[in-house]
C-alpha cells in the first residue's frame, strides 16, 4: 500500500494527515483508527507507538488547527492596520476562510466534542487565537465612552458566535447552498448591524 502521508519517516504526521482526511470525509467521529492507520499505509499497532487512542489523535489534528488559526487571525488583524474597524471586520472574516480552506482541522477543533480543560495544550493554543480577537474589540471598543463599553470579552465571543453560525449554517456542506446570499454578505451585514447596536457605526442613511 502506498504510504500517502509517510514523509521521511513522520509517522506521526502522517497519521494527523490521514486523521485530517477522513475527518473532512466523514466526520470526526466517522472513522477508526485502523482506518486512520491503513490511510498512512501502516499497521494498526503502529498507531499507539504516537497516540493512546482516536481523542488524542483528534486533539493533536485540533492542536495544529489552532496554531494554524491563530497565525490567520493575527495576519487579519494586521496589528490594527488601516484602522480598528476594518481590523476587527477582518478577524470575523478569518473564521469564515480558516472553515473553509481547512475543513478537517476546523471540524477537529469544534465539532469532535473535545474539550479544552481536557486537552490542556489544545486550551494554550485556542488562547492565542482568541486573544487576537479579544485585542481587536479592545482596540475597537475604546471609541466608545467608558460607561457605554461592553466587556471587550464579550464583544469578542458575539463576534465568533456570528461567525460560527454563518460557518455551521451557510458556509459549510449542503445547508450552504440554501443561502439566498453569500455568507461574506451575511457575516459583514451581521457585524455592521452589532456594531451599529454598539454606536461604532453611524446609522444607515
Amino acid at each position: 500500500m502506498s504510504k500517502r502521508g509517510y514523509h521521511h519517516g513522520n509517522l506521526r504526521q502522517a497519521l494527523v494527515e490521514a486523521a485530517l482526511a477522513l475527518i473532512t470525509e466523514k466526520g470526526p467521529q466517522g472513522f477508526t483508527l485502523s482506518e486512520a492507520a491503513k490511510h498512512a499505509g501502516v499497521t494498526p499497532a503502529a498507531v499507539y507507538r504516537h497516540f493512546v487512542g482516536r481523542d488524542d489523535l483528534i486533539a493533536e489534528a485540533a492542536r495544529q488547527g489552532y496554531e494554524i488559526f491563530a497565525a490567520l487571525m493575527e495576519f487579519a488583524y494586521n496589528n490594527g492596520e488601516p484602522s480598528a474597524l476594518a481590523a476587527f471586520e477582518a478577524t470575523g472574516r478569518a473564521y469564515l476562510a480558516f472553515a473553509r480552506k481547512y475543513p478537517g482541522h476546523y471540524q477537529a477543533m469544534f465539532e469532535s466534542g473535545l474539550t479544552l480543560n481536557a486537552h490542556p495544550e489544545l486550551a494554550t493554543v485556542a488562547a492565542k487565537a482568541w486573544a487576537v480577537q479579544e485585542t481587536a474589540a479592545r482596540q475597537l471598543s475604546h471609541q466608545l465612552p467608558v460607561d457605554r463599553r461592553p466587556p471587550v470579552s464579550m464583544v469578542s465571543a458575539h463576534i465568533w458566535a456570528l461567525s460560527h453560525g454563518v460557518v455551521e449554517l451557510f458556509a459549510r456542506g449542503a445547508p450552504g447552498a440554501q443561502s439566498p446570499y453569500p455568507p461574506e454578505d451575511m457575516l459583514e451585514a451581521g457585524i455592521g448591524i452589532y456594531l451599529r447596536g454598539l454606536g461604532l457605526l453611524p446609522p444607515d442613511s
